[in-house]
């Protein structure tokens, strides 16, 4: 049962928004996390958490029980069915996860909501979303049966068609130009429809996913991606023998079965792929690319798909939306904090006694200069001096850039798997050259683990 008013009112119970929750209970804030769903979906979409991702995660405490649940891919490679064109190692990257963490997005989520539950919170289901009142105290959600809730602020992680988002009026657009609705297109779409606008450039592709065994002999330590006439072919293995298929196509099929899969693989993948002896799911999405007018409206924030969506090139979406949430649940506890009301306890994520120490749970570097929390006198009185509105419009600030590198990124990777046939030779040999160039193997490490953001977040 919902209360009747909350600190934080969280929208959208995927990694996202449990994530925001978990760091704001840390910190000892009332935050209450609704989903409209009644129960979390069991389908496996996002599949890697990435080295700056897990970095983010551990200073709320769920790095280690994911990584005990993943399978570890120190490298990604390029290729055109059997020769390699391009090597990228994340296994001598300046961090404590040098690898891709090949997890799906089902485990994810349990992790996270675990870890909620042991600090207090839990997900109330299902309330969906219907209507936001927005004044000076805050903003009042109301939803289809008729319950409301009082929150000082509303997060929108409520995924690509956020209800949020679109009650609280901010435009969600095609960075190349496409159309700007608010509520339709946009995203990574894993449903039982290839629904949205049109082939912008750098806009929409359809997609078939699924989860499969096989019976053959590629790296289990390896995510693959297959160049072909045809088109690609992403190949991932996952924990527990299975491997995920990921391949554009015109027409996908709406519940792709083994035959379908099996002549993708034939088509796309290496010259002795293996035979799939089982398909646990199978999905058909489209991808786009749609970018918040803004992550701050008032007392409305956004992140993750509500925020920003693309291209999945590079397993990027669920990495760039946990690294919002941290930051977003950071910069709240700093703003209610400051506001004069000082949160709950707040409670330390575990750590291993092993473990170098980690960095406390902060708001994220932005251009705003803020406070670090601190005992005593001091530390309360200079956060009373703080501008909620400077340090909510420093998240804002910070984060939309990023997901604005994020999506050249992705549009980039897009366009070099889907180059037309006079085009490929000359790709795969400007390819053979750069793996022999380290500054630009490590830069490409960089860029897909997320350390570059981490380095250099302007």
């Amino acid at each position: 049962m919902l209360p009747e008013k909350t600190d934080v009112l969280v929208v959208g119970a995927g990694p996202v928004g449990l994530a925001t929750a978990l760091t704001l209970a840390r910190h000892g804030v009332e935050v209450t996390l609704v989903d409209q769903a009644e129960r979390s979906p069991l389908t496996s979409r996002a599949a890697v958490v990435h080295a700056y991702t897990l970095e983010e995660l551990d200073r709320i405490g769920a790095a280690a029980p994911l990584v005990a649940r993943g399978l570890r891919a120190p490298r990604f490679t390029i290729r055109e069915r059997d020769r390699t064109l391009f090597t990228t190692r994340f296994d001598n990257l300046p961090t404590r996860f040098p690898y891709a963490l090949m997890v799906s997005q089902a485990e994810t989520e349990t992790v996270l909501e675990e870890l909620l539950a042991s600090v207090g919170g839990r997900v109330l289901r299902p309330y969906r979303l219907v209507g936001l009142d927005l004044d000076a105290a805050g903003a009042v959600a109301r939803f289809a049966d008729g319950a409301t809730l009082r929150a000082r602020y509303v997060v929108g992680a409520d995924g690509m068609h956020s209800a949020v988002r679109r009650l609280a009026g901010i435009g969600f657009r095609d960075p190349h130009g496409g159309n700007g609705r608010s509520g339709a297109g946009g995203g990574s779409d894993v449903s039982d429809r290839p629904d949205g606008g049109g082939e912008a450039a750098g806009g929409a592709g359809s997609f078939v996913l699924a989860d499969v065994r096989i019976d053959g002999g590629l790296p289990r330590d390896e995510v693959m991606l297959f160049f072909a006439r045809q088109g690609l072919l992403v190949w991932a293995p996952l924990p527990d023998g299975v491997v995920r298929l990921v391949a554009p196509l015109a027409d996908p099929p709406r519940h792709p079965g083994a035959r379908q899969l099996q002549a993708l693989v034939d088509e796309r993948g290496p010259t002795r792929p293996g035979r799939i002896t089982e398909v646990l799911w199978g999905s058909r999405f489209r991808a786009h690319h749609r970018l918040a007018d803004t992550f701050r409206a008032g007392p409305v924030l956004l992140a993750g798909d509500a925020a920003h969506v693309h291209s999945p090139a590079g397993g990027q979406g669920m990495n760039l939306g946990l690294r919002d949430a941290v930051a977003l649940g950071s910069t709240l506890a700093s703003v209610l904090t400051a506001a004069g009301d000082p949160p709950r306890d707040p409670v330390e994520p575990p750590r291993d006694p092993a473990d170098p120490p980690r960095d406390p749970v902060e708001p994220p570097r932005d251009p705003v200069e803020r406070p670090r929390r601190s005992a005593g006198r001091q530390g309360r009185d200079a956060l009373s001096v703080v501008d909620p509105d400077a340090l909510l419009d420093g998240y804002a600030a910070q984060r939309r850039p990023v997901a604005e590198q994020v999506l050249r990124l992705t549009d980039r990777l897009t366009r070099l798997g889907t180059a037309p046939a006079t085009g490929r030779a000359v790709r795969n040999s400007v390819l053979r050259l750069a793996a022999h160039l380290p500054p630009v193997r490590r830069r490409a490490a960089r860029q897909i683990s997320g350390l570059a953001q981490r380095d250099d977040p302007s």
